[in-house]
């Protein structure tokens, strides 16, 4: 019998076959980086800054931001409130869902209301058929800002939802009065960013900026999150103004022309509900709803939000004053 032959490979050679494989087999998903990313940008905030502050609505972007806050500093508590600016003109749904959803993740919820500003005198409630709480959001949201004293305050804006958007960064710096310079922003370089600010000034954050509706959805799927129910196929007294449909509710004024009818719908994105249009839809589960939206090459904002169509550059100028 013939001695056995012995092949000899050094613990090095062998720890790095296996390293090889297990490289060649490991690969992040696409929500995984995007995750990754999301996270990174959170832990970068409460690091460098002395009070941030989540903005939160009830919609789909801001309950996935809040998913993320949860799991960036997982097992301890969020280190930040939220806060929601208020028009006093929501979907019921929502609303109660904002306050569900908050009081499950322990955190303090600052309301900056809008109905307040209007009793103050600090803004007039805008009047006649295209009137809507929407612009006086910015109003709210810079004197609750100044103050708590926010240095940082995430936003769930996406690069996709509108052009103005597309083109601010991930580290949104704002000046002493809030507002934002197209045209003085900070480089950012790969995953560095410039924190630095001056007192009064602040940065707005965007931690999903990266992300697309369609990544949204997927990610309210795999994290199995709960939504208010106008997400999903419902019947609803609507009627149609400029090709949007839009709620039956005393807050708006019809004229004759405009009338009422029920239809079953769903809404792709949660805002004042006098502005914001509901799409035709059957979708009542995720794949459903995720299948419309990888098959729609219009944008949610494109598709639904009223305010966005009074000018070519609505959403440029609302964010100049300090919009979100």
């Amino acid at each position: 019998m013939e001695p056995a032959v012995c092949v000899g490979i050094s613990k090095a050679d062998s720890m790095g076959q296996a390293s090889q494989q297990t490289l060649g087999r490991y690969q992040l998903s696409q929500l995984d980086v995007l995750e990754a990313e999301s996270i990174f940008i959170m832990r970068e905030v409460a690091a460098e800054f002395e009070r941030p502050v989540l903005l939160f609505s009830g919609g789909k972007d801001s309950i996935v931001m809040l998913r993320l806050a949860e799991k960036a500093f997982w097992p301890g508590p969020i280190p930040f409130p939220v806060m929601h600016v208020d028009t006093g003109h929501n979907f019921e749904e929502v609303i109660d869902f904002r306050d569900r959803r908050v009081a499950q993740a322990g955190v303090r919820l600052v309301v900056a209301s809008v109905q307040a500003q209007i009793d103050a005198g600090k803004v007039s409630e805008p009047t006649g058929r295209w009137a809507s709480r929407n612009r006086l959001q910015t109003s709210a949201l810079l004197e609750a800002i100044e103050e708590n004293g926010f240095d940082a305050a995430f936003g769930g804006a996406r690069r996709d939802e509108e052009k103005a958007r597309a083109k601010e960064r991930v580290f949104s710096f704002r000046d002493e009065f809030g507002q934002w310079d197209p045209k003085n922003q900070r480089p950012e370089l790969w995953n560095v960013y410039n924190t630095r600010i001056n007192r009064d000034e602040h940065i707005r954050v965007f931690p999903i900026s990266n992300w697309t509706e369609l990544d949204v959805w997927e990610y309210v799927k795999r994290e199995r999150l709960e939504l208010p129910s106008i997400y999903y196929a419902h019947e609803r007294s609507v009627f149609e103004r400029d090709g949007i449909l839009l709620a039956d509710s005393p807050l708006i004024r019809r004229d004759e022309t405009e009338v009422p009818f029920t239809e079953t719908v769903r809404y792709r994105t949660v805002g004042d509900l006098t502005c914001t249009g509901a799409v035709k839809s059957t979708a009542v589960e995720l794949d459903e709803i995720i299948a419309e939206i990888a098959a729609t090459r219009i944008t949610e904002r494109g598709q639904t939000r009223a305010d966005d169509r009074t000018s070519e550059a609505a959403m440029e100028d609302r964010k100049r004053e300090g919009y979100f």
